[in-house]
């Protein structure tokens, strides 16, 4: 049986509803917007990082040896 079928398929309507009511009790409805907009900012640097846009990593030296 497919993975992806038995843990998408056990989640109806009425769960998805339960589990946002529990978030927003929680977090509180003025902390959800706030926490939203911190993991849509990881997941663009997670994009960058993994495409190689950073400008620090190509950039890097190595520490300059002392005699």
């Amino acid at each position: 049986m497919n993975l992806t079928y038995v843990i998408a398929g056990q989640f109806g309507a009425t769960e998805i509803i339960l589990v946002l009511l529990v978030v927003v009790l929680l977090f509180g409805g003025k902390k959800i917007p706030e926490l939203m907009r911190g993991l849509g900012k990881g997941m663009k640097e997670f994009k960058d990082a993994s495409k190689g846009d950073d400008d620090t990593s190509s950039h890097v030296t190595p520490p300059e040896k002392k005699a």
